[in-house]
C-alpha cells in the first residue's frame, strides 16, 4: 500500500512497508463503532502515519472526514467541534500546547487520542477537569505497527501520576513484555515490549524478508513479532 519512514530517533530512518491488509486491521477495530468515530479531523501530514488512522478509520466505516485547512490551533479545534468533528488525535507535544493555552477548545468533542511521546500528567489533568464529558485515551504505537497497537482511555486517578498507563492492545493485537531471553518477565519487573498482530508491518523497505522480524518470543509468538521499545509489565 504504502512506504512510511520512521522518525530516524534511532538511528537513520527506515521505510516501513505497510501493506492493504494492516490498513483494513486498523480501520476494523472496533473502538472506531462507539459512535465517538464517526466525524475525525484530518489535519495530520501525509507523511505521519496518524494520517493513515484519520482517513481510512472514517472513511472504510462509512463515517464523515473533515479536512483542516490549516495547522492546528484552538481556534481551529474549536471551528472543526461547530462542524461537527466527534473525535481527533494529538501528537503529545500539541495536546499540551493546546491543553496549556486554552483547555476548553475540546469541550464538545467524546474522544481526544493523544500519544507519541511520554504523557504530561499535568495536561492531561488540566483537560479533564475542563472537560469532565470527555474520553482521553492514551495511545502508544510504533510506525511499524501501522499507527496504533495499545491505547486505553484514562480516569482522572490515572493521570494524578506517572507514568499515565498505556492501556490493552488493540484488535487483533498481541503485546508481550519479555526478558533478554524472550521469557515472560513478572509484573513490576522492566523488560521490552514486544507487538504482533494483524496490523504489523510486513517489513522495511529494501530489507531481505529472512532480516526482518528475526526474534521468535515466547509465549505463543504474534504474527511476525517485532521490538520496540524498553517497558515495564
Amino acid at each position: 500500500a504504502y512506504v512510511m519512514y520512521t522518525s530516524g530517533s534511532t538511528g537513520r530512518p527506515k521505510g516501513v512497508a505497510i501493506t492493504h491488509a494492516d490498513i483494513t486491521a486498523l480501520a476494523a477495530d472496533t473502538r472506531w463503532h462507539n459512535g465517538a468515530h464517526r466525524h475525525l479531523l484530518f489535519h495530520s501530514p501525509h507523511s505521519f502515519d496518524a494520517a493513515t488512522y484519520e482517513i481510512w478509520a472514517a472513511l472504510l466505516n462509512g463515517h464523515t472526514l473533515t479536512v483542516a485547512d490549516r495547522e492546528i490551533t484552538a481556534p481551529v479545534v474549536r471551528e472543526a467541534v461547530a462542524s461537527g468533528v466527534t473525535s481527533v488525535f494529538l501528537t503529545k507535544a500539541l495536546f499540551d500546547l493546546l491543553a496549556e493555552e486554552d483547555p476548553g477548545c475540546f469541550t464538545g468533542l467524546q474522544e481526544v487520542w493523544t500519544g507519541g511521546e511520554a504523557a504530561s500528567p499535568a495536561a492531561m489533568s488540566t483537560v479533564q477537569a475542563t472537560n469532565p464529558d470527555l474520553t482521553l485515551v492514551h495511545v502508544y504505537g510504533p510506525t511499524e505497527t501501522t499507527t496504533f497497537a495499545i491505547c486505553g482511555p484514562l480516569s482522572p486517578a490515572d493521570t494524578a501520576h506517572s507514568p499515565v498507563p498505556l492501556g490493552l492492545p488493540m484488535d487483533n493485537t498481541q503485546a508481550y513484555v519479555l526478558d533478554a531471553f524472550l521469557a515472560p518477565v513478572p509484573v513490576g519487573v522492566p523488560g521490552e515490549l514486544y507487538l504482533g498482530g494483524t496490523g504489523l508491518a510486513r517489513g522495511y523497505d529494501g530489507q531481505p524478508a529472512s532480516h526482518r522480524h528475526p526474534l521468535r518470543p515466547r509465549p505463543p509468538p504474534p504474527r511476525r513479532p517485532a521490538s520496540t521499545a524498553p517497558a515495564t509489565s
